[in-house]
């Protein structure tokens, strides 16, 4: 099973790069952020002739996160973040799909930090925090992915002195994120791929992509029956290379499949 995220930076004007990569890619779970459409606006009909089931919570000129499957229907369980009532943002929704739950997630930005906007961001990760301590312990494989806007490391930034300024590679958000590892969350490309550079975000400017000048900022936590399953991660790279595409390229992970008794009857034989 494959599951991936993607910010897609405008579901209405990259509709297009969305539906070919889903031809190419066929992802058989993803969750997108960054509708940047109202919820009567989400192109339904065109992600449901593409082959997949979808929910989404839109919000008008920004945010908004959304949920696909071409592998069974969406149960949803969750819309938005617990733990402030008073949170208008579209940032969170949650599902049962194909026997796994599936978090898909927009963390704030921050910037410009310090201020009150990083004030916001390290409330709402506070926030995550409990909720996903909440979801670990499940006997049920657990992904939480998404755009959580932290570089966690100097290793998923291409110059680490450049964004020594930004909310993204802040002390206190960094912080934040080894909280979650500290629960026993395993964040999936890196722990396949400990020593290797891999990016998830090019900004559009000074040939940032072609250069491969890149920070990695979209991940995919995992529980531990998800950890066991893991079998490949990694970023596509493809549509970050296409004209008018969003600056961000899909994360996705790999999930062995639970063999079923006559799968397992047929291998004793």
């Amino acid at each position: 099973m494959k599951i991936a995220t993607y910010n897609v930076n405008g579901i209405g004007g990259r509709l297009p790069i969305l539906l070919k990569w889903l031809a190419l890619a066929e992802p058989d779970i993803v969750c997108l952020q960054e509708l940047k459409a109202p919820q009567e606006k989400f192109p339904e009909k065109e992600i449901r002739d593409a082959g997949y089931d979808v929910i989404w919570h839109g919000q008008s000129r920004w945010n908004g996160v959304a949920m696909l499957s071409r592998i069974g229907e969406i149960h949803e369980t969750r819309r938005g973040l617990p733990g402030d009532p008073a949170d208008e943002q579209s940032r969170y929704i949650e599902a049962a799909v194909g026997g796994i739950l599936v978090a898909g997630l927009y963390l704030p930005n921050g910037n410009p930090w310090p201020g009150p906007k990083f004030d916001y961001k390290l409330r709402w990760m506070e926030r995550l925090h409990v909720h996903l301590a909440s979801l670990f312990d499940l006997d049920a494989p657990v992904v939480a992915c998404g755009d959580y806007n932290v570089i966690p490391t100097d290793l998923d930034v291409y110059k680490p002195e450049n964004w020594k300024d930004d909310a993204l590679f802040a002390p206190e958000a960094k912080a934040a994120y080894q909280r979650l590892l500290d629960l026993g969350w395993t964040d999936a490309i890196r722990h396949l791929h400990p020593d290797q550079r891999i990016y998830s975000f090019w900004a559009y400017w000074r040939q940032s992509f072609e250069r491969n000048a890149g920070i990695r900022i979209d991940h995919l936590l995992l529980n531990p029956p998800a950890t066991k399953k893991l079998s490949a991660a990694g970023v596509d790279t493809r549509p970050r290379g296409w004209d008018k595409t969003s600056d961000h390229a899909p994360a996705w992970v790999e999930l062995a499949a639970a063999r079923s008794a006559r799968d397992r009857k047929g291998q004793e034989k």
